[in-house]
Formats: C-alpha cells, structure tokens, sequence
C-alpha cells in the first residue's frame, strides 16, 4: 500500500526578509541591496536565506570584492514581496555582530 505524503507548506519570510525582498521590487533588474537605509552592511546571513528559499539569486560576482552578495529578486521572491506589502519597506538591519554581505 503507497504511503500517501502531504505536501510540505512553503516557507513564509519573517518581516525582515520580506522588507529585504520588497526592496528590490523598484530596482532595474529587481537588484537587491548591499545596504540598508542608514547605509550598514545587509547581513549575509539574510540574504543567504532568501537564497535558500529561492526568492532571490546570486546576479553576478565582483571581480573586485568577490565576497559581496550582490543578488536580484526571482519571480518567486517577488511573489512573496508583493504577498506581504503593508507599508513602505524600509530596509534590513545591519547588525554589527553578525557577518555581513560584505563579509
């Protein structure tokens, strides 16, 4: 007899991956950024897990600063965004303790 499965629940974002993710909705080529708003570093652990999840992808690497993670909203990320919009997005934390995008 075949094991009947469920189908697992797409992961939803927390607050800050989908104000990170809405950041790229206006952007050419729905460019994510390296930046928030006060100008810290995004935390690489962040977009990581948006990678992860598929709602965002590595664009292209800098041959100048190779560890950014300069990346770009998918179409599932987008999905995701515009799913969550409230208000005006305001950007990621930037915390000083924890490994950035730029790190």
């Amino acid at each position: 007899m075949a094991k009947r499965t469920e189908p697992r629940p797409k992961p939803q974002p927390t607050a800050e991956e989908r104000r990170f993710l809405q950041l790229g909705l206006g952007q050419p080529g729905r460019k994510l950024p390296l930046f928030d708003k006060d100008g810290q570093p995004v935390r690489a652990d962040l977009i990581r897990a948006c990678i992860a999840r598929g709602w965002a992808e590595r664009w292209f690497s800098n041959p100048l600063a190779p560890e950014w993670l300069v990346c770009r909203l998918t179409d599932r990320g987008a999905a995701v965004a515009v799913g969550g919009v409230r208000g005006r997005a305001t950007g990621g934390a930037g915390g000083k303790d924890r490994p950035s995008a730029l790190a």
